[in-house]
């Protein structure tokens, strides 16, 4: 009786989950109202406060808000800056514009960055549906979403991972049809190269995608379509790009603290993760912690000091290669694992990771080439620069709604079997 009944009620929350994931409409609105209500609830107990200008985001907002300037991110006034990508402090200083230093400003930014968490969830069930591997297990994902909370990310997290979601089906639809234009494509490109001005480690991603796609496609003018979606994403890149070459008279792509953060974490008493180095005390060599640092940049100009980090880091990384070789190990097992030396925080982010390794293994194996790729692609390419700079938590967060997605379908798959066995 007791084993009836456990079967009734399995199966009748397998057709619940069938119909609330029947309809990428509805699933969406339904993850996202539960993903949106508990944030919304967080704020509750801790009222949502402004980026504080003691912060490189913050500082440069606010230098934009008060005197039109991507500037001054470190302790001191050094001038016009490239450390973050242009979108999300101009997405901070436009509220700053209209309401200030106010609570009202810290509500309206939280609620932006809250509403682009919250949709990057809700998408999974579409995302699944377009890559194969089932709407259930999309919506599995976004309800494993809903409920667990980001760590503190205001560099636009949400917005990138709706991003590399877009991106992705993007390239699904353009390869599944055999005719597409020459104006379609530069279009996507267009699209693609706006995004690396959100979060430029989705440059990786994209040139897995085309590469995989020079390779993969038999199509007549494969190179004419593959070269006006590369021109495209070129014209997205060409304003930033000739902002800074006008301020620094350098080119380089979006950022330009690439230096600094490979020498904070490769670097004599380096840890792999920050909150490590924090909790032994570290005094960080970077012009936000170190007054002697910002006098540096001030003298030296920022892309001077970048690039005498960058040789720091990598002289470092030649003397102690064995060093090196033990931080980036864990660093990749931190990212995958989460924070190790905090349990409780640990678990899920480990449990998911097995789960969507156990998910990868029963599905990649029966999808068509191209939606097995797109899967394969942002897994391996998007972690890279993450593994050679100390760890941050929110590093993974633009990309947590895949891990989710296939620990959605390890649980789906999974559940089914339990299902099929107990009928037997």
């Amino acid at each position: 009786m007791k084993t009836s009944f456990g079967i009734s009620a399995l199966m009748n929350l397998r057709s619940a989950l069938n119909w609330l994931a029947g309809s990428a409409g509805r699933a969406f609105v339904f993850i996202f109202i539960l993903a949106f209500g508990f944030r919304a609830y967080s704020w509750i107990k801790n009222p949502p406060l402004l980026p504080s200008p003691d912060r490189e985001l913050g500082a440069i907002a606010q230098s934009l808000a008060e005197a039109g300037q991507f500037a001054d991110p470190y302790l001191i006034e050094t001038g016009p800056t490239a450390h973050l990508p242009p979108v999300p402090p101009t997405i901070l200083a436009l509220v700053l514009s209209l309401f200030g230093r106010t609570w009202q400003a810290g509500y309206i930014f939280w609620g932006f960055i809250e509403t682009t968490n919250s949709l990057a969830y809700a998408m999974t069930p579409w995302v699944a549906g377009k890559l194969g591997v089932g709407k259930q297990a999309g919506f599995i994902a976004g309800i494993i979403g809903a409920f667990i909370k980001e760590p503190y990310c205001t560099h636009g997290e949400g917005l990138a991972a709706i991003l590399l979601g877009l991106i992705l089906v993007s390239f699904l639809k353009r390869w599944s049809n055999e005719r597409n234009s020459l104006f379609g494509s530069l279009m996507l490109g267009l699209g693609i190269g706006a995004s690396f001005h959100v979060q430029p480690v989705l440059l990786l991603v994209f040139l897995g995608c085309i590469a995989f796609e020079i390779g993969w496609r038999r199509i007549n003018r494969k190179f004419v379509m593959s070269g006006m979606l590369a021109l495209g994403v070129v014209l997205a890149c060409a304003p930033w790009a000739w902002r800074n070459y006008t301020v620094f008279h350098e080119f380089f792509f979006i950022r330009s603290n690439l230096g600094l953060e490979l020498r904070m974490g490769n670097s004599p008493g380096a840890s792999a993760t920050f909150e490590e180095m924090d909790r032994q005390g570290r005094v960080y060599k970077h012009p936000r912690a170190s007054i002697e640092e910002a006098r540096k940049v001030q003298q030296l100009g920022e892309m001077e000091y970048m690039q005498q980090a960058l040789v720091d880091a990598i002289t470092w990384m030649k003397k102690k290669p064995a060093e090196f070789l033990k931080l980036t190990f864990w660093r990749f097992i931190h990212f995958w694992f989460g924070p190790l030396n905090r349990s409780f925080t640990s678990i899920p982010v480990a449990a998911l990771t097995f789960l969507a390794i156990l998910g990868a293994r029963r599905t990649l194996p029966n999808l068509p080439l191209p939606q097995r790729i797109l899967i394969l692609i942002p897994v391996i390419t998007y972690p890279l620069i993450y593994y050679l700079v100390a760890f941050m938590p929110s590093y993974r967060t633009p990309m947590d709604w895949l891990i989710f997605l296939l620990a959605g379908v390890g649980i789906w798959q999974k559940d089914g079997w339990s299902l099929k066995r107990d009928r037997e």
